[in-house]
């Protein structure tokens, strides 16, 4: 233990943490800088953040405030301590709706405020796209903005009082006028009123700088909103009093579409006199294919309140009419519009990849013109990217002049970092051209700082210096940020990743190949650090169930990368850092669809326990899980399954079975079908629609094979037959069964899951011989079970990615639904017409996609939406030991819950066999597979 450690566990009541997974997941923010701090610590109060201060300016270390973490110019990193709010400052302290107000801690997360002030028809104005996890403290030191800035202006519009610890201990508490400023203020101010007066922009995002203007006398010396956009350099805000604003009880949001970006960002300043609360926008590069916008190369998101829903539609349609536009659509329904805010909040993320999947980065993020001039600095902006060779799409807040883009830098090679450099220079000068400034949002941070002087000139950034030393003599606080700045292309994240690909097993087609590529994916926007998963969405389970950054996506592939840098985490892949962060990760595979930028965790996690498992003995349950279809087999093989019931059913035996397996001792051990699936399988022959390769998977053979004789009726019904692989292709063209061998295929699920990467492969080279006959034709293979499928579809192909046959397999593979959809499209299912609760499939949801389950389930008659999230048992996860407080909490957010209070007679969908499991255990629910009801339906009512 160091002296700095030892004495900080001294004085603070918190949480101090000084070991390297700590360290390693404050290295970055959401921006393109890295620096590795010395420790990490959680203060409980005031007194805290006053001691931490006291003994880190006796050590001479730097101190740095960090939020949420998402801060895009680096300034929530630091290479001293960093203090980490959102554990336990993290409170809403007092909401009056009278004087409408609230008194908050800095930790508090926005979207917890929002909740809060929504029952009082309140809100807080500024809401930036990563409202479900930034951080009221981190949108104080970056005056954060957000999409309703054209209505309820930036966070330092919204703050009335902020309480804080100077870096020598002095506390104060801000507001207008000038008690509490530090001695010195004052005097700096009154001696240079002219310069004020006088060299700052005037356009509503200027970010950049400290807000000194805002301490002239006829702006009321407001100190408070002055140290608003400080970024953590002036002081230590330990408690903020804000303004709240009335909540329109209706809205309506019309969709523009324009030719291109050049033709909304001239329209954008045009809609402001009619009072929107949000004029955002957006080009075609980056709204998915599959989304339905009006006609248009380039959008205009223009939400509008009112009292009524027609108010607030009667306002939009006034916009459509003045507004010059292609084609537009006025969305009054809720849901409709969340699915259209949620393709402009995930902008963020999706707009690091190119659209042909190259990378692009932060670093030019935010800049901010008048709005009159945004068509005018666009058509320059784009000028300046060709000159340079470099791409970038641009969105954001049209209404305010203010642009996010993400730009293709090559920030791997001497070369592309100096073409990184030469751009931001020259960028530099553009935006100061055009009357703007460097920040419009997310602050200057290292990535904007060292071009101050470009948009402010010498002089007032030389005030800035002298305002920093009144506040912080000792340059404690967050130094090299905003004034003596590091130099922007300095502390570059990507500098320590290797130059050369890393030997790994998974093809990563989508990043070259290249396991560093698949790992920089993750750029820290957070999104798996929510703490609900709102709608259908499942990221990021366990960091919902722990709280715990290191069990968030964000935090693993932090860890990751360390250990790829080997600077903090040395010891490669038999790092135990990284094996501990990604023990629970459920492999559920929810941020490979709900992640923006499509980090797939569960892939990085095989992966790395394929490696760190090499040569070694592994857990128990790796071997007990992971060769479940072995297992399985040799019981059906021998006949033993009603034996192997029997035993599981004596407690002791039992519990010696689980401890001796690695297993849960808070589980009971499935019970096996005592006739397995393909046993009692009889070929039906070519049915009127054709026929379909129906595929015997481990769960569905051996656990529960009603499932699979349920399929069997239901697409008989529909006029498919059915055939089990392996089989063998006959002269006439049919198949006959390979008796001998067959329930051999096997998707290689539980091998990858955990890690066993050789005998996975294995396995499913051994499949793809087996089911050559069946890529000799276009049938179909239909996996009832949704994680085998998604294995099948994704790990299949990204493993053997040295097989095309595997790519033809994958291609094949449909669920139970699509095969009906496809083959029989004009069949009726029967109508079952009851309510329906449970949850889609964690892999469904993340891989295959549920839209031809949810028309099935309409066209039956079943009604209700499905829950997101996961039910935490997720296939090996929830079995082994260790695990079962997580799994158990997993269930509980929303599949639980949803169940309990589901209509007397509804009906408890659930096609995984981990889902119906979990029902089973922790509820004592039967769930069922889709197939089941509408088989059921067949026999008719009662059945």
């Amino acid at each position: 233990m160091t002296d700095l450690e030892a004495a900080l566990r001294k004085a603070v009541q918190g949480d101090v943490r000084f070991d390297v997974t700590s360290r390693a997941l404050t290295t970055m923010d959401a921006s393109n800088y890295r620096r590795v701090p010395l420790g990490v610590v959680a203060p409980r109060d005031a007194d805290d953040v006053a001691a931490v201060l006291a003994v880190c300016r006796e050590h001479a270390v730097p101190v740095v405030a960090r939020g949420g973490g998402t801060s895009i110019a680096g300034q929530a990193t630091g290479t001293g301590v960093v203090l980490d709010f959102t554990r336990h400052m993290n409170r809403l302290l007092a909401l009056d709706p009278v004087s409408r107000t609230a008194v908050v801690q800095p930790g508090l997360v926005l979207d917890r405020l929002q909740e809060a002030a929504a029952p009082h028809g309140l809100r807080f104005g500024p809401d930036p796209s990563t409202h479900s996890r930034c951080t009221l403290g981190g949108m104080i030191g970056n005056n954060s903005c957000g999409s309703h800035s054209v209505a309820w202006g930036t966070t330092a519009d919204s703050v009335r009082e902020l309480d804080v610890v100077t870096a020598r201990g002095r506390r104060s508490r801000l507001g207008p006028g000038w008690a509490g400023a530090p001695e010195g203020l004052r005097e700096l101010v009154e001696g240079d009123l002219a310069r004020l007066r006088t060299g700052f922009p005037e356009l509503p995002r200027r970010i950049s700088g400290y807000a000194l203007d805002a301490l002239l006398p006829e702006r009321g010396a407001d100190v408070a909103r002055s140290f608003c956009g400080s970024e953590g350099t002036l002081g230590i805000l330990t408690e903020a009093v804000v303004r709240l604003v009335a909540s329109p009880r209706a809205r309506a949001l019309a969709v523009l579409g324009y030719p291109d970006e050049g033709a909304a960002a001239e329209a954008a300043a045009g809609l402001l006199p009619y009072g929107p609360l949000t004029v955002e926008g957006m080009a075609a590069d980056l709204v998915p294919a599959a989304v339905a916008l009006p006609r248009g190369g380039a959008w205009l998101f223009v939400e509008t309140g009112g009292d009524t829903e027609a108010e607030a539609r009667a306002r939009a349609e006034t916009i459509v009419r003045a507004a010059d536009v292609m084609d537009a659509v006025v969305v009054t329904d809720p849901a409709g519009q969340r699915a259209l805010w949620r393709i402009r909040e995930d902008a963020s993320g999706t707009a690091t990849r190119m659209p042909d999947g190259s990378e692009a980065w932060p670093g030019w993020e935010d800049c901010a013109v008048p709005p009159a001039r945004l068509g005018a600095y666009l058509r320059d902006f784009r000028g300046l990217l060709g000159e340079h060779g470099l791409r970038g799409t641009p969105y954001g807040h049209f209404g305010d002049g203010c642009i996010h883009v993400r730009i293709d830098f090559d920030l791997l090679t001497d070369a592309g970092v100096s073409r990184f450099r030469r751009f931001s220079q020259e960028l530099a000068d553009l935006v100061a051209a055009h009357g703007g400034s460097l920040s419009g949002e997310h602050g200057d941070g290292q990535a904007r700082a060292e071009l101050l002087p470009r948009m402010y000139g010498p002089e007032l950034v030389g005030l800035f210096e002298r305002a920093k030393g009144v506040w912080d003599p000792d340059d404690l606080l967050n130094p090299g940020m905003l004034v003596r700045p590091a130099p922007l292309d300095s502390n570059l994240r990507f500098s320590v990743l290797p130059r050369e690909p890393v030997d790994v097993a998974f093809g990563y087609p989508a990043d070259g190949g290249d396991f560093s590529a698949a790992v920089r994916r993750c750029v820290g926007v957070a999104k798996c650090r929510t703490t609900s998963a709102p709608g259908s969405s499942v990221m990021c389970p366990s960091f919902r169930a722990t709280g715990e950054e290191e069990h968030s996506t964000r935090g693993r592939a932090r860890l990751l990368h360390e250990m790829l840098a080997g600077e903090l985490v040395t010891d490669g892949w038999r790092s135990e850092e990284v094996r501990d962060a990604l023990d629970l990760c459920l492999s559920c595979k929810g941020c490979r669809s709900d992640c923006p930028v499509g980090v797939d965790m569960a892939t990085y996690k095989a992966e790395f326990l394929h490696h760190h498992y090499e040569g070694r003995r592994r857990p128990a349950a790796h071997y007990a899980m992971g060769w479940l279809p072995v297992w399985l087999r040799a019981v059906a093989r021998t006949r033993a399954a009603r034996l192997a019931n029997a035993l599981a059913a004596v407690r002791p035996l039992a519990a010696v079975a689980k401890r001796l397996g690695g297993l849960a001792p808070e589980r009971d051990i499935p019970r096996l079908a005592t006739r397995t699936f393909s046993r009692s399988f009889r070929p039906r022959g070519e049915g009127p629609r054709g026929r379909v390769v129906l595929w015997p998977d481990t769960f569905t053979e051996h656990l529960s094979p009603e499932v699979g004789r349920a399929a069997v009726r239901v697409l008989e019904a529909a006029g498919i037959g059915t055939v089990l692989p392996p089989t063998l292709r006959t002269a006439s063209g049919g198949f006959r069964p390979l008796a001998a061998r067959r329930g051999r295929v096997c998707c290689g699920l539980t091998y990858v899951s955990t890690g066993q990467l050789d005998r996975a492969r294995t396995v499913l080279r051994r499949t793809l011989d087996l089911m050559a006959p069946v890529l000799e034709t276009d049938l179909l293979v239909v996996v009832l079970e949704p994680s085998c499928a998604a294995a099948l579809r994704t790990d299949l192909p990204e493993l053997l990615h040295d097989d095309e046959r595997a790519a033809r397999l994958a291609s094949r593979v449909v669920t139970f639904a699509e095969a009906l959809e496809r083959l029989a499209p004009d069949w009726r299912p029967p109508r079952v017409d009851r309510p329906a609760v449970g949850q889609t499939h964690c892999h469904q949801h993340a891989v295959l996609g549920d839209a031809a389950e949810r028309r099935l389930r309409e066209a039956a008659g079943l009604t209700g939406e499905l829950a997101g999230g996961c039910c935490g048992l997720a296939g090996n996860f929830g079995f082994e030991k260790g695990h079962f407080e997580v799994s158990r909490a997993c269930a509980e957010e929303q599949l639980l819950p949803a169940v309990r209070a589901a209509a007397h007679g509804a009906v408890v969908l659930a096609d995984g066999f981990s889902c119906r499991t979990q029902l089973g255990q922790l509820a004592g629910v039967r769930g069922r597979h889709l197939a089941e009801v509408l088989a059921e339906g067949l026999e008719g009512p009662g059945a």
